[in-house]
């Protein structure tokens, strides 16, 4: 696992449990037995040069053939965790306004819907959202994206959806792409024009679709503001019909795919996503066996969020485990929103993993690294430690990787690093 002649301008050694997530031989996502296959050095030693990972093995071994400057900055780890930095691959972190209030409704037994449906929910942030300056709606992410990065997640897919007309969807996709340039986390940009009907077009959502397909999409496309396109396909929300004819579109003008899909009722959402050969489906707590064979068959990445189903106290969870032995290579997420999950932390994210999926926390780092670098589509740059792939590496306040969903909302990150630069946090 080492370049021969590199210089290295990073060392970190003295790892005490260097988690790779790279199995030499593996390429791609995984699923099953191989999520608990961590790849790990006990002992070891990571090598940046620059930007990139030149060498990754056990610390006499690379300290032996790692060339070594006046300038190379060596890093004792003290004995510390050592993983690759987190992966978000679901998030809605620009926005105005929050939803406290509604909280407090469902504590009184209003359902999600009953509050979309009475005004609220997304189309409360979507009011406040259009008001905002971009100025406004920049420093905002930028304090949740921080918050966010101090939980060791260093890239994240950023999706807008809270404007919900041209303008405005414009505005947080360029707010979106500045915070990408201003800090030191990675962002993944998805269009979710089709996020929710707009009370303007109530009654008249294949108007709202055509207005998405004929002027919103285009505008994101030809602009390059957004590299994915996503669509809530939901009851009430956006029908499978209307989903497909703005996936199409979104296709035809180069756009990616990912796909809200059955998250709160078995819409056809996941069969969806694999006729399109989406890059993920995302929720998932209400599909069928035939979506979870047409996912597995279409190579589309399940990304799962398990603190909407906290949030909003949702009884029936999608079937991790029965998707995780048939072999899909499952992803987590926060799904990080003002509504339905106000959880900036990954590791949080991975302990409910644990808890509402009975996933391993051996599976859940897998899907907060790799997994989740394959949803959104940057397998082959992150999500592990492996030589030629960008540095973004965590040192943890922790001995073994199971500590990280163990100490439930406890922070345990030390140092960070994202493309071989040390963050100041």
């Amino acid at each position: 696992m080492i370049k021969q002649h590199s210089e290295a301008t990073t060392i970190i050694q003295n790892i005490g449990q260097l988690v790779t997530v790279h199995s030499p031989g593996h390429v791609g996502p995984r699923g099953g037995q191989l999520m608990s296959d961590l790849g790990i050095i006990e002992h070891g030693a990571i090598a940046f040069s620059g930007p990139r990972i030149i060498a990754v093995d056990q610390a006499n071994r690379l300290l032996k053939r790692v060339k070594q400057t006046r300038q190379t900055r060596v890093i004792d780890a003290e004995g510390r965790l050592v993983t690759p930095g987190l992966v978000d691959p679901h998030s809605h972190p620009v926005f105005a306004g929050n939803r406290a209030n509604e909280f407090e409704m469902r504590l009184a037994g209003k359902s999600y819907l009953d509050i979309a449906s009475a005004g609220g929910g997304i189309k409360s942030t979507v009011r406040e959202t259009r008001k905002a300056s971009p100025q406004k709606l920049f420093e905002n992410g930028k304090n949740t994206l921080m918050d966010m990065l101090k939980w060791g997640t260093t890239t994240i897919e950023g999706k807008s959806g809270y404007g919900l007309n041209t303008a405005a969807e414009i505005k947080m996709l360029k707010v979106l792409k500045l915070l990408d340039r201003e800090l030191p986390i990675e962002i993944v940009t998805t269009f979710l024009g089709a996020h929710e009907i707009p009370e303007e077009f109530a009654d008249r959502s294949d108007e709202y679709v055509a207005l998405v397909c004929g002027e919103m999409i285009p505008t994101v496309a030809s602009q390059g503001l957004a590299e994915f396109c996503d669509v809530f396909c939901e009851k009430g929300v956006f029908s499978p019909k209307q989903s497909r004819i703005i996936l199409q579109t979104a296709q035809a003008f180069g756009l990616k795919i990912k796909l809200h899909a059955d998250q709160l009722h078995n819409t056809g959402g996941a069969e969806l996503a694999a006729e399109f050969g989406a890059v993920s489906a995302d929720h998932l707590d209400c599909v069928g066996n035939e979506g979870i064979h047409l996912l597995k068959k279409a190579g589309v990445i399940p990304v799962l969020l398990p603190g909407s189903i906290l949030v909003l106290d949702i009884k029936r969870k999608a079937p991790a485990r029965q998707m995780i032995e048939y072999g899909l290579p499952v992803a987590i997420g926060t799904d990080f929103n003002p509504g339905s999950s106000p959880i900036q932390s990954l590791p949080v994210a991975m302990s409910l993993a644990c808890i509402e999926f009975k996933m391993t926390p051996a599976e859940t780092l897998c899907a907060a690294t790799l997994n989740a670098a394959y949803a959104v589509d940057r397998g082959d740059k992150l999500g592990s430690l492996t030589p030629g792939k960008l540095a973004d590496a965590v040192i943890w306040e922790a001995e073994n990787y199971r500590e990280i969903p163990y100490w439930f909302a406890k922070n345990l990150v030390h140092k960070i690093f994202k493309n071989g630069k040390r963050v100041n946090l």
